[in-house]
């Protein structure tokens, strides 16, 4: 059972962390899919996901679409993982759009009950922890790039009513 939540600076949602072992080139793919079914909105922004590198181990039993294999292999993927709210059906065709594009016969998928923090619009602008309050890192992208320090309300980003 998740716990429930309360404070002055996030607000907390439940729902499922999803997690898809897919090959690389594929998973623009595969979150094209999901996006099609849910546009992954987390706070301000939306297609919210996350791909990190690993090496996926598997051998072929006997009975599937590939012949047996004696010993495992390897392949290099990424495991895609993404938060989803709502019921169950939104859940349901999130991950038919997931088997319908994924390149293998058995996809690694998770699904994980879950609970995440969302902020609280208008709270700590001023941190000067934030990008925006200091000299852009490297990881910044060029589009939220600033020439001076100052909330993201005060340069022209659009924000959209809670």
């Amino acid at each position: 059972m998740l716990p429930a939540l309360t404070s002055h600076r996030f607000t907390t949602q439940t729902g499922w962390r999803v997690l898809v072992q897919v090959p690389e080139p594929d998973c623009p793919r595969v979150i094209a899919a999901v996006i099609a079914q849910d546009p992954l909105v987390w706070g301000d922004y939306d297609r919210v996901s996350f791909a990190a590198p690993g090496q996926q181990s598997f051998r072929s039993l006997p009975g599937g679409a590939n012949a047996p294999t004696a010993d495992a292999v390897s392949v290099p993927c990424l495991e895609l993982s993404f938060f989803l709210s709502g019921d169950a059906a939104r859940l349901e065709a999130v991950l038919n759009a997931i088997y319908h594009v994924h390149p293998y016969e058995e996809p690694v998928v998770l699904v994980v009950p879950a609970l995440r923090t969302c902020h609280i619009r208008g709270l700590d602008e001023d941190n000067p922890n934030r990008f925006w309050n200091r000299e852009a890192a490297d990881w910044v992208p060029d589009t939220h790039r600033r020439d001076v320090a100052g909330s993201p309300q005060s340069h022209g980003t659009v924000s959209r009513q809670a």
